[in-house]
């Protein structure tokens, strides 16, 4: 595949949505116009909260995205806050999308739970990492990956962590040699059914050697 990896740009926004709604698995949590109002408060969410940035593209096609933050130089422009809160609004002026924010609302705690007991200070973050289903196992992951690796190699970061879950593929992480650092089980309660989530802490130490020369 000829994928081309550039920095974020707004025209992203769209593409990456859907990218988003597909890797978390929103429709199956709601309905499809929630879960679209749900992918645009995560993804606005994440664009407050970054430094770095790379999109693969295939085609011209956004395919994957990559949100890195290093926490020294982070700084947010209004912009970003202001699509923020727009997206906000939007979700909860529906009784549904109050609902369901409840459930993300109860994530986010568990992860700064989890930050916490790690009893660290981390320079950096993997803010956001999602890979379209149908170019998943071809290479794109690593190649963001490695992006970020060699960002972090310039800032001279000695390390990062980054939240996941179940619903993600978090074995890639564990085949990148990032390490699980902490762990919470969570039992929601969706549409009258339980189900059943671990959400995880990974982090990843910098060594000498981290950088490698992505596979194409």
């Amino acid at each position: 595949m000829n994928i081309i990896l550039r920095p974020f740009q707004k025209d992203d926004i769209p593409a990456l949505e859907s990218i988003i709604r597909k890797t978390w698995k929103y429709d199956e949590l709601c309905s499809p116009k929630t879960a679209a109002l749900l992918a645009k408060v995560f993804l606005s969410s994440c664009l407050t909260n970054y430094t770095f940035s790379q999109v693969a593209v295939l085609g011209n096609r956004p395919v994957g995205i990559l949100l890195g933050n290093y926490k020294p130089e982070h700084h947010c422009p209004f912009v970003c806050r202001f699509r923020q809160a727009t997206a906000l609004i939007q979700l909860y002026l529906h009784k549904e999308g109050r609902k369901t924010m409840k459930i993300f609302q109860s994530v986010s705690g568990m992860d700064k739970k989890l930050l916490e007991e790690t009893h660290k200070t981390y320079p950096a973050e993997l803010a956001l990492f999602a890979v379209d289903p149908v170019c998943r196992g071809k290479g794109v992951g690593k190649q963001l990956f490695q992006k970020f690796l060699c960002y972090m190699q310039k800032k001279k970061a000695d390390s990062f962590y980054l939240y996941t879950d179940t619903s993600c593929n978090y074995g890639f992480y564990e085949h990148q040699g990032m390490t699980r650092r902490g762990e919470q089980k969570k039992t929601f309660l969706i549409e009258g059914q339980k189900a059943d989530m671990c959400f995880f802490l990974y982090d990843f130490q910098m060594t000498e050697d981290a950088v490698k020369t992505p596979a194409i």
